[in-house]
Order: C-alpha cells, then structure tokens, then sequence
C-alpha cells in the first residue's frame, strides 16, 4: 500500500515536531519533547513506522494484520511497527497514528497540552 500521506498527517497535527536521529537513522514524531512516533527502518533496512499505542490496542491489530509487529528496537509491549510494504488498510494506519498522537497528548501536563493545541489558559494552568 502507499502510506506516503504519513508524514503530511502526522506533521499536520497541532504541536508536532520532527527531527532525525542520526544514530537510528530514524525521523522521530514528538509532542513536547516526547516521541510519539517513527519512520526509519529494520535491521534490513526494510522501511516501518513505528506507533506508540494502548498495549491492548497494538496486541490487537499485531493478532489481525501480519505487517504490523512489535516495535522494532523498541519496548514491545507499548510499541508496534507497521512495515511500509504492507498491506494494512489505510483507516487502520489512519487510527494507529491518531491513536499515538491523542496519547501522546494525554502524557503532557495540561498547561503544556493547551499551549499545542492553542487553547486559552485556565487559573489552574498559572503556577502562583
């Protein structure tokens, strides 16, 4: 399948940052500082995505689709990789990076998690 509208999806997403990482050889997806997600490749230089997920979730569509595997080089239970020449549905893929960006969200603090999303500041935000 082609999933080359990735990068454009995920980059599209309020607060999301992009860089690479030489040593992985990997573009890293983040949300105020943290990873979320990555496009690099296997040991065989195979090219994957990997998604950070529910661990019910990734244990789920690792059952249902054989492109989808653990994350590679990545902790297993909370990381899947989606290899690019497979042939997952795009609205599955769509749901995978949705679902990795709203928990990265999740991990922010919520004064952080506003100012990605351009949201107004509450009392309880200002630190007195």
């Amino acid at each position: 399948m082609d999933y080359s509208w990735l990068d454009a999806y995920l980059m599209g997403k309020p607060g999301v940052q992009k860089d690479y990482k030489p040593e992985w050889e990997a573009h890293r997806y983040m949300l105020g500082g943290k990873m979320f997600a990555m496009h690099g490749g296997d040991k065989e230089g195979a090219p994957i995505f990997t998604f950070k997920l529910d661990p019910a979730l990734g244990r789920l569509l690792r059952q249902e689709y054989k492109d989808i595997v653990p994350g590679y080089y990545m902790n297993k239970e909370h990381w899947n990789s989606l290899y690019l020449e497979g042939e997952v549905p795009e609205t599955v893929v769509r749901n995978m990076a949705d679902e990795c960006y709203a928990a990265g969200l999740k991990n922010l603090s919520q004064k952080l998690r506003r100012q990605l999303l351009g949201e107004k500041q509450t009392a309880s935000d200002v630190a007195f």
